[in-house]
């Protein structure tokens, strides 16, 4: 009998400690939670955010062709990447993937590629079967500054909305996922 209470009295013990962890680390994780969203939120922002209108710009693609916000007239996914940017190398594959499946194919996909001329020649000669591509300096970024872009690679999608503004319908977009038809 001695040894049946003893074996109990240690069950509970065991038990006990257990809950006592448990309730430790669920203290923690709230806490972990509290400081990621308070991060999220303090975040710095990497461009334009969602319903925002587009600033004015004017620029050329590389094939020449005047491009503007009034130029936009559909929906139309922009990418912004600049070839120094190790996660610009990763996403480009994916953003030319997705921009293959966007409704109205390239004449809706608008890519920027800004840095020094030399080093974005193979990643431009990459987008331009895609894309409209745009190239620029770091000194002279007409579309980066109407986007306010702040960070690389960027990839949003815009159309004009019921007034005829150019506004950002989606500030994340999943390139993960074919786009759908709209």
């Amino acid at each position: 009998m001695p040894v049946l209470i003893s074996a109990v009295v240690l069950v509970g013990a065991l038990c006990s400690l257990d809950l006592i962890l448990t309730l430790g680390v669920i203290k923690r994780l709230r806490e972990h939670g509290e400081l990621l969203a308070a991060r999220a939120v303090d975040r710095p922002r990497s461009a334009i955010e969602l319903g925002e209108p587009v600033g004015e710009f004017t620029t050329h693609t590389v094939d020449g062709e005047p491009l503007n916000r009034a130029t936009m007239t559909g929906t139309t996914l922009v990418g912004f990447f600049t070839p120094t940017c190790g996660p610009c190398k990763e996403q480009l594959p994916k953003f030319m993937e997705y921009a293959r499946t966007m409704p109205g194919g390239r004449d809706r996909v608008l890519a920027a590629v800004v840095g020094d001329e030399d080093l974005a020649a193979p990643m431009v000669a990459e987008l331009r079967s895609v894309a409209k591509v745009v190239t620029q300096t770091r000194n002279e970024e007409p579309m980066g500054a109407a986007f306010e872009i702040m960070a690389f690679p960027t990839v949003l999608m815009v159309a004009p909305d019921a007034e005829g503004d150019v506004v950002v319908t989606d500030d994340a977009v999943d390139l993960s996922r074919p786009a759908l038809p709209v």
